[in-house]
């Protein structure tokens, strides 16, 4: 299974229409938050189920601040992370995964890819596809795969600005 790992789009569909075009076939998308209302707008793009959380900027939307879901045999827990107050540190945010028996927690807000293994959970933050803020400041996004013995590799990919 591959999964394309997004956030932070914020109204700006230009380099995820970049990111689809090259990582074409996935079996689903994970956005995670921050989407402004335009969640039917990146649906129509991706073209693939999805599972996408509100952020700090999508204002009056009916998204859920997080999820949790499986998907072969993995516990996933995703939000935006601004609750948790990941701008400081993925300590609560973590916590709380492990509080729900997740293996794997996602999470945007921050702008910045992160990849970390923490004991038993694995940490994603694809960074911003549309505004980076990492040292380089390419529109970065991740690319999940779960092979069929349900070993999970992730790896950050970056656009050219």
């Amino acid at each position: 299974m591959k999964i394309l790992i997004i956030s932070d789009t914020h109204k700006s569909h230009g380099s995820l229409m970049d990111a689809v075009a090259l990582e074409k076939p996935f079996d689903m998308v994970i956005h995670l938050g921050d989407a402004e209302g335009r969640e039917d707008e990146i649906e129509a793009i991706v073209e693939a189920p999805m599972h996408i959380v509100g952020g700090n900027n999508d204002f009056f939307s009916h998204l859920p601040a997080e999820k949790e879901f499986f998907i072969e045999g993995h516990h996933f827990f995703i939000t935006h992370g601004h609750s948790y107050f990941v701008s400081r540190n993925e300590e609560r945010l973590v916590q709380e995964a492990k509080g729900r028996g997740a293996d794997i927690v996602m999470y945007g807000h921050i702008h910045r890819p992160v990849i970390k293994k923490d004991k038993d959970i694995l940490v994603i933050n694809p960074g911003s596809i549309a505004y980076p803020r990492q040292q380089d400041r390419r529109p970065s996004y991740a690319i999940m795969t779960i092979n069929p013995e349900g070993e999970v590799s992730v790896e950050i990919k970056y656009l050219e600005n």
